[in-house]
């Protein structure tokens, strides 16, 4: 069941702005900051070029090929509400494009925000088990017309792949709150997200 976005605005308000995240000088606190000091310890190995997988952001080896994220691409993904107070089961609240980085960070433009209002997002995540994903946003919410901020958003997710990493299934959580610290609204329910490849066709997206 889809429900119009001008409805939501009325139920979720600031909520689904929540989708303009993180700050990147957060994201360089974490896998950046890992993967340029990487870089300055491999230029000092007089010229040797030892294997490196792009996907880790690590010097290759054996156990390091075992490790690496699935998650890595791009993915056309889904919010569908499931126990979220107010809002009916089933209820898509987003659709967009993510792509997760191999240096932990992820963007993804949303479907469900306007251009004005900021329509991408950024985000963190890490590997906690065999095929498991959390991410973390932080967002800078604005209202609807792009003039009034609101107050900080988290959106979280947890997401495990399918064995052929095609796709995933998992939960999301939005909090809002307005710029006191207060929580203004909750919603929650289930993220799918499909694997888009070079090759992939419309027709994969719906």
């Amino acid at each position: 069941m889809k429900l119009n976005f001008r409805i939501l605005t009325g139920i979720l308000g600031a909520i689904t702005t929540a989708f303009v995240c993180l700050p990147l000088s957060y994201a360089q606190c974490g896998g950046l900051r890992i993967a340029n000091a990487m870089h300055t310890s491999l230029l000092s190995q007089n010229g040797q070029a030892p294997l490196i997988h792009a996907s880790l952001g690590t010097v290759g080896t054996a156990e390091d090929a075992e490790l690496t994220p699935g998650i890595i691409g791009f993915w056309h993904v889904k919010f569908i509400t499931k126990d979220s107070p107010g809002i009916p089961d089933g209820t898509e609240v987003d659709a967009g494009y993510a792509q997760w980085h191999s240096d932990g960070t992820e963007i993804m433009n949303s479907g469900g925000r306007s251009p004005l209002t900021g329509d991408f997002c950024l985000g963190v995540w890490k590997q906690v088990g065999e095929n498991t994903y959390k991410l973390n946003h932080f967002a800078a919410a604005w209202d609807p017309t792009g003039s009034e901020l609101i107050g900080p958003a988290n959106i979280r997710e947890e997401v495990v792949l399918t064995p052929d990493k095609t796709h995933f299934d998992g939960a999301f959580t939005i909090d809002q709150y307005n710029e006191a610290g207060a929580k203004l609204a909750h919603v929650q329910g289930i993220i799918r997200g499909a694997r888009i490849e070079y090759d992939s066709q419309v027709d994969s997206i719906f």
